[in-house]
């Protein structure tokens, strides 16, 4: 589907479902990752995930015929290495922060995808917009504050794995138009070799590198299930976003995509008993509101051409 067409209402429904659905199971990822961060390196649980991701979808990937990868090799490649880097950068964060705070920051993405929309794709930006952006940048820092009194730029990581993020969406978003549930796990298998291909030789140097994050060890007992989850929720999560992608793109996506915040903060609570302070709150309001307007002003836009 060409984001310049409105969806079909049945489009509609089954992609909002779809969205909403993955943004419910997403942050089980975050919650696990930061569950075993303190025996297992944010490097080693990117690579398991990868690897699992791989492993999952291969036998629908071989039924469904959606092992395609040359005519996009090369987007395919940046797909997995993109995802396996915000992966990495991410988990490294939560090490540090509180898990609602974490991904709170990380949503400034379609902020920033807004931007790089202009840079690659060409497509206007007016200064409502870029007030839009800056706004919820500054929204971001707010939320960063606490963690960043305590462990400095570590603390801006969620921004930097936001930004890598919008650069897998953007080409997500390029190779998902039209095309078929075959495609969508095809995509998402590619994801899981790519990235799992990118980060072996630097998990493979990362014991003698001294970076905690990419320190390698063996998981324990129950390690091996939590991460068995970790690698079924990213493997279903991440198709549910292809799959909402397909049926109504990326910019109808975009107001669904805050409700993983609800469900961020319900696990931290449950789990770390971390739960955000008021102005922690205003930060995040301020993120959804720019991320908001951004996406109604685009649909107003694209309304009038």
């Amino acid at each position: 589907m060409s984001d310049d067409h409105q969806p079909s209402s049945a489009d509609l429904r089954q992609g909002v479902f779809l969205i909403v659905s993955a943004m419910l199971i997403l942050p089980g990822i975050d919650a696990i990752a930061k569950g075993l961060s303190s025996t297992i390196s944010a490097g080693e649980v990117a690579w398991i995930r990868h690897v699992l991701q791989t492993i999952f979808l291969l036998p629908f990937a071989m039924r469904a015929r959606g092992l395609k990868v040359r005519p996009h090799f090369w987007s395919h490649v940046a797909r997995g290495v993109l995802m396996a880097a915000v992966t990495v950068v991410f988990f490294a964060a939560l090490t540090v922060m509180p898990l609602a705070d974490a991904i709170s920051v990380f949503f400034v993405s379609p902020l920033i995808f807004t931007v790089l929309s202009v840079v690659f794709l060409g497509e206007p930006i007016g200064w409502r917009r870029i007030s839009a952006v800056l706004v919820g940048l500054a929204g971001s820092l707010l939320v960063v504050r606490p963690s960043y009194a305590v462990f400095g730029t570590t603390a801006l990581l969620p921004i930097v794995a936001a930004f890598l993020f919008a650069l897998y969406m953007l080409l997500t978003r390029k190779l998902a138009r039209g095309r078929s549930v075959a495609d969508a796990v095809g995509m998402q298998f590619y994801v899981g070799v790519f990235g799992a291909i990118a980060l072996t030789p630097i998990l493979a140097i990362g014991p003698f590198t001294g970076i905690p994050y990419l320190a390698v060890a063996m998981p324990q007992g129950i390690e091996w299930a939590l991460l068995l989850l970790l690698g079924a929720i990213a493997t279903l999560g991440h198709v549910l976003v292809a799959l909402a992608a397909r049926r109504i793109g990326a910019g109808q996506i975009a107001p669904f995509q805050y409700v993983e915040i609800v469900g961020a903060t319900t696990l931290g609570f449950m789990f770390f008993g971390d739960f955000p302070d008021p102005l922690t709150w205003f930060g995040v309001g301020i993120i959804v509101a720019s991320g908001l307007y951004v996406y109604f002003r685009e649909q107003k836009i694209a309304a009038s051409r």
